[in-house]
């Protein structure tokens, strides 16, 4: 199984490591062929408006739309922000894989960035960077939280997408790049 990192801009580097740990076979995402020979992928944080322009760019926008409803796809902070159904402040256009409704920006600024622990199931706490962070303020009926941040929600799936509002790749922790691994491996949901 071959998993992708979409490496158009943001950070690439640490989610490859995080992948490479865990003996998974990694690569960087520029182009539509190298989408198409991934299993899966990860949108990695960065600037979401400056990833949309590139990938219309690079002729990967309408591919993306496509892929990310038929593969597993992780959508961290700004990736979270592209899978999205509905972003805000401002709006953007997004990949509408989840039915999540998500606000930019809203944990504030570079200067309020800050660190700390996120409930992760069976009263399991991982680390996690909150840089710029979005935040998720509606998620739909068949969305499931997996995480959640002072009781709200900060990681969730739906079908095969998966986004998180912070940046668990900074942190030494595999955990959540571990889950990831074995969702792309079980089979989908009916």
């Amino acid at each position: 199984m071959r998993i992708g990192v979409l490496s158009l801009q943001g950070a690439v580097e640490p989610h490859l490591k995080k992948l490479k740990a865990l003996n998974a076979d990694a690569c960087e995402v520029r182009n539509v062929p190298e989408l198409q020979a991934c299993d899966a992928l990860i949108l990695p944080g960065g600037e979401s408006t400056a990833m949309i322009h590139l990938a219309k760019q690079n002729g990967l926008w309408n591919v993306l739309l496509n892929y990310v409803k038929a593969k597993p796809t992780w959508g961290i902070c700004a990736g979270a922000i592209l899978l999205a159904k509905e972003v805000s402040h401002p709006r953007q256009d997004s990949l509408n894989a989840l039915d999540v409704a998500i606000e930019r920006n809203a944990f504030g600024r570079q200067a309020d960035s800050f660190i700390d622990k996120v409930d992760w199931g069976n009263g399991q706490k991982v680390e996690a960077f909150f840089i710029r962070a979005p935040r998720i303020q509606r998620v739909g009926a068949g969305v499931t939280v997996l995480g959640s941040w002072r009781g709200e929600p900060v990681i969730v799936e739906e079908g095969l997408a998966r986004i998180s509002t912070f940046h668990p790749e900074l942190t030494e922790e595999l955990t959540l790049h571990r889950d990831f691994l074995e969702k792309c491996q079980r089979p989908p949901s009916p």
